[in-house]
């Protein structure tokens, strides 16, 4: 039996209804409107048009939106200097800087100049601190949307059995945290996992983001679980007339085996945007003290 599809694109939507309503009673009752600093550096397409994306759904929900987009000859040095000017911004409540960088810049340094309280994206090792041991902080928009997903599919996700495939600081890491807390039984496979398939297949849930075009077979599947398909991959169409995108799925036949599955697109990319929106809507009520409504 075919798996049930899992719409991201749907459920996306819903969150970003729930986070403009909830911006606009931060602006009636304590007069704050939350802003988003997007920092682009070079031309990348595909970080050109995911930028353009982010700017568009910021305004739609009510909040307001910086762009910065520097040339891709911009020096480490100055790219600090706007972070600290954002920083200092009382205008900004969230700063992402848009991965990945020119060669020349240092992620690691850029990542921890952002002050921790605008640092929406989760990357800063306070927040990454926090999350692991289960104190707060700032979750990564990709794992927090997955997580979102896999609880509307599945409800209660005490004494599943989880595997995420991937071991990556932005996804990998954080998804696996997130699932444990969730009282997950979590395994972290990785490219030195021997008998990887095996390991999947005993999965409840799956949640792939490896960065290998379909990697994630049919008969990797558990029947009945859960797959989180976190890969884009751009890869050469069949007729050689251009280029497709596909996950780190092999969809077509893992959709007759799962029990519900994440499409790409439309699966778990949408979900990304709307969880940087709500950690902007959150960060802005922090800075004034004021209780968030419960958009999750």
């Amino acid at each position: 039996m075919a798996a049930k599809l899992i719409d991201g694109k749907a459920f996306s939507q819903s969150l970003r209804g729930k986070i403009a309503t909830a911006v606009a009673c931060l602006k009636h009752e304590h007069n704050v409107t939350p802003g988003l600093a997007v920092v682009l550096v070079g031309e990348d397409p595909a970080s050109q048009i995911y930028v353009k994306n982010k700017a568009r759904q910021t305004v739609e929900a009510g909040m307001l939106s910086f762009e910065h987009k520097l040339p891709a000859t911009t020096s480490e040095a100055e790219l600090l200097s706007l972070i600290e000017e954002l920083n200092a911004d009382a205008a900004v409540h969230g700063i992402l800087v848009q991965l990945p960088l020119p060669a020349h810049i240092a992620e690691k340094a850029v990542i921890e100049s952002i002050a921790p309280c605008k640092d929406v994206d989760g990357f800063h090792p306070e927040n990454v601190g926090q999350v692991a041991s289960g104190e707060g902080g700032v979750v990564p928009c990709t794992p927090l949307g997955s997580l979102m997903l896999i609880k509307d599919a599945l409800g209660d996700l005490s004494g599943k059995t989880a595997v995420v495939i991937g071991r990556s600081n932005i996804v990998g890491k954080p998804m696996a945290q997130l699932l444990l807390a969730n009282n997950c039984t979590v395994t972290i496979a990785h490219s030195r996992t021997r008998d990887i398939a095996s390991v999947a297949r005993a999965a409840d849930i799956i949640v792939a983001a490896v960065g290998r075009p379909e990697m994630i077979k049919g008969d990797w599947i558990k029947p009945g679980a859960c797959v989180i398909d976190v890969g884009i991959n751009r890869v050469d169409k069949l007729d050689g007339t251009g280029h497709r995108v596909v996950g780190d799925v092999a969809f077509s036949e893992a959709s007759e085996v799962a029990g519900n599955i994440t499409p790409v697109p439309g699966g778990v990319g949408p979900m990304t945007i709307a969880c940087l929106l709500a950690n902007t809507y959150l960060a802005a009520c922090r800075s004034v003290g004021a209780t968030a409504v419960d958009i999750f």
